[in-house]
């Protein structure tokens, strides 16, 4: 039998980083006049940042030292050309808001839009083993490669005797891709080893 607890709930640390924190584009430098921010989104379709109003922050590795909110509450977000413009809470000040240039930007993973049936995000795909009709082991898929018309997966093989084989190279195509099966964490494809 649950009893009523006289003690209010902890309040939730919304500042916190989550811990499925996707990085998705990088601060360029300030927007405007008022500290407007401008940042370079690493998706030719920025969704991830106009999916939810809470960007999280860390410091460049460029700038030891830097200092940047955790947080950023998203008041107004859009694109602009290869880029996208925000104003935020925690920025008015064109100064403040250049200081941040080279901040890493972060958003969780849980606040993407969902994808449509057969689309998927990188992040999703990374880490997935492929394999090929014949069962044969491809490897690791350790990136993905934007060529313009489709993706390509870079599988990284297994290493025999201490010895890592070239990146196996195949494209993200309904040609060569049979299944992908994120639960599983498994892509089915069409590729002979020798390809």
């Amino acid at each position: 039998m649950n009893v009523p607890s006289s003690r209010p709930a902890p309040a939730l640390d919304e500042s916190a980083f989550p811990e499925d924190a996707v990085e998705v584009g990088r601060v360029l430098g300030a927007w405007g006049i008022k500290g407007g921010l401008k940042v370079k989104p690493f998706s030719a379709d920025p969704q991830a940042l106009f999916s939810t109003k809470r960007w999280f922050l860390q410091p460049s590795e460029a700038k030891p030292g830097q200092q940047v909110p955790r947080l950023l509450r998203v008041v107004q977000a859009r694109d602009q050309g290869d880029a996208v413009v925000a104003t935020v809470q925690e920025v008015d000040d064109r100064d403040v808001a250049q200081a941040l240039a080279g901040a890493r930007v972060f958003v969780a993973r849980t606040s993407f839009p969902t994808p449509d049936e057969d689309e998927f995000y990188w992040v999703d795909l990374i880490g997935l083993n492929v394999v090929n009709r014949d069962a044969q082991p491809l490897g690791e898929v350790v990136g993905l490669i934007e060529t313009g018309p489709h993706c390509v997966l870079r599988i990284q093989p297994a290493a025999a005797d201490g010895v890592s084989p070239p990146e196996v190279l195949v494209p993200f195509v309904g040609v060569y891709v049979d299944k992908v099966d994120i639960a599983g964490k498994l892509i089915h494809v069409d590729w002979s080893l020798d390809d």
